[in-house]
């Protein structure tokens, strides 16, 4: 028994590490394919040292045992596939390539544990510790089971270089890179004498370990430095695919919700700044609880003016129909609070504005200041329908209605917009006629007064 401890030992901290990745992200696929491969080595070493420590005495049902190390194979391979997905490639590259590169090492890794079915004990004899008996690497037996872990090592190589040439962040390249160098000492440890195989494995697993451990550190320091300044999306983005990657440029059609206060340039005149400030962070806090409800983004806050982004960084199928939902939300909970900011001399309100169309999105900054930032016509469209809203009126593009497939809007004139040659359509959710009756009457407000945000 004494001999077999540290193949236990081993085998308990693969199963830990394992568990270690899955439970620090379970969301998450990728962090589930490595667990999943680590554990299924853990339980590997187990059950072969436990059940075919002394080749004499393997039981006839031993072909059963290589199927965690199959199973390893197939989500380690996984884990890799999985990697290179979370990685934008350049257009010019074939990325069916190198997935269907790493789909052959998985059907290799199932064909070596279907050959341990059918010839179990030649696997014992012939392959398992094979430098006990060194002629054996010489035999048919050893190659039939070498030859699809060498396969499946290899599409692995091939896909961790393909990882590497797609020039991930510095945290994924070295944990890439630490699995590189680590199988090898894996697989030795299924080859080498019983007595040096688990130094072999162990030092694969703490190879791996220290490679891994550097890329959660440094995801971690990220998206402790980037939540203070980014939307929870957005630090998602970044944790996912690495800041090189969340600052390349990205086109995508999303729509823009842009809300403004009605008469906050006078309220501001005649209020302390404390008074503004309170008022400025209860707006600031239910409107922030509207948008992260809804999945968007808050790209600025400009004075009493915010700039929501549905549909980015992470897209959001019916981001027209979110879009109109979330602009009814945010005028649901911010009209009855501007009745009770505003003064009999100075009223508050509430002014939507939505559209709908694609846009430049991506990260800008120094190396001090991070935003994320969308460009182009329709963040300009939204700013201006905000601009020309009632207190309580939201005003849609007639893109958003195409796309929202919304009824029940009251058609306005065409609007004169800069940018656009022709007089935009746009269209009227108004409040209902119970709010209305409640509502103080603002005239709509100046450009002046507008918390537009430039593009």
């Amino acid at each position: 028994m004494s001999e077999f401890t540290p193949h236990i030992l081993v085998s308990i901290v693969a199963l830990g590490m394992g568990l270690a990745f899955v439970s620090a992200d379970r969301r998450s696929a990728t962090s589930r394919a490595l667990g999943a491969g680590l554990g299924l080595i853990g339980i590997s070493i187990y059950l072969n040292v436990r059940y075919i420590g002394d080749p004499l005495s393997a039981p006839s049902w031993s072909g059963w045992l290589a199927w965690p190390e199959a199973l390893a194979i197939v989500a380690i391979l996984e884990w890799i596939l999985r990697v290179r997905r979370t990685i934008p490639a350049a257009p010019e590259i074939n990325v069916a390539f190198g997935d269907r590169v790493l789909r052959i090492g998985q059907l290799s890794g199932i064909a070596y544990g279907l050959f341990a079915l059918q010839w179990p004990q030649l696997r014992v004899d012939s392959f398992l510790r094979v430098f006990n008996h060194p002629e054996s690497l010489l035999s048919t037996g050893f190659w039939l089971f070498f030859t699809p872990v060498a396969i499946a090592s290899l599409t692995g190589l091939v896909g961790i270089i393909l990882v590497l040439n797609r020039r991930p962040d510095r945290a994924e390249r070295v944990r890439i890179l630490a699995m590189a160098i680590a199988v090898p000492f894996l697989v030795a440890g299924l080859l080498l004498p019983l007595s040096v195989a688990a130094i072999s494995t162990v030092i694969g697993e703490v190879i791996f370990l220290v490679g891994a451990v550097q890329y959660h550190v440094q995801q971690g320091q990220r998206g402790q430095f980037l939540s203070r300044f980014l939307s929870p999306q957005v630090a998602q983005l970044v944790a996912e695919r690495g800041l090189d990657s969340a600052m390349r440029e990205n086109y995508m059609e999303i729509t823009v919700v842009c809300c403004d206060l009605r008469g906050f340039t006078a309220f501001a005149a005649e209020q302390p700044s404390g008074r503004v400030l309170q008022v400025l962070r209860e707006y600031y806090t239910v409107v922030g609880k509207a948008v992260a409800d809804f999945g968007a983004t808050i790209k600025d806050y400009a004075g009493d003016g915010i700039l929501i982004l549905v549909g980015a960084p992470l897209p959001i199928t019916f981001h027209a129909r979110c879009g109109i939902e979330l602009a009814r939300r945010i005028r649901s909970v911010t009209v009855p609070l501007t009745a009770g900011w505003g003064t009999e001399t100075a009223p508050l309100g509430i002014g939507i504005g939505v559209a709908s169309g694609v846009v430049t999105l991506g990260i800008i900054g120094t190396d001090s200041r991070l935003e994320y930032t969308a460009v182009g016509s329709t963040v300009n469209l939204a700013s201006r329908l905000c601009d020309q809203a009632l207190h309580g009126e939201i005003l849609v593009a007639e893109r958003t209605v195409e796309l929202a497939g919304e009824i029940g809007l009251k058609a306005r004139a065409p609007m004169v917009v800069k940018g656009y040659a022709e007089p935009v359509k746009n269209y009227s959710l108004m409040l209902d006629a119970s709010r209305s009756a409640e509502s103080p009457t603002l005239p709509a407000p100046a450009p002046a007064e507008s918390a537009a945000v430039s593009t």
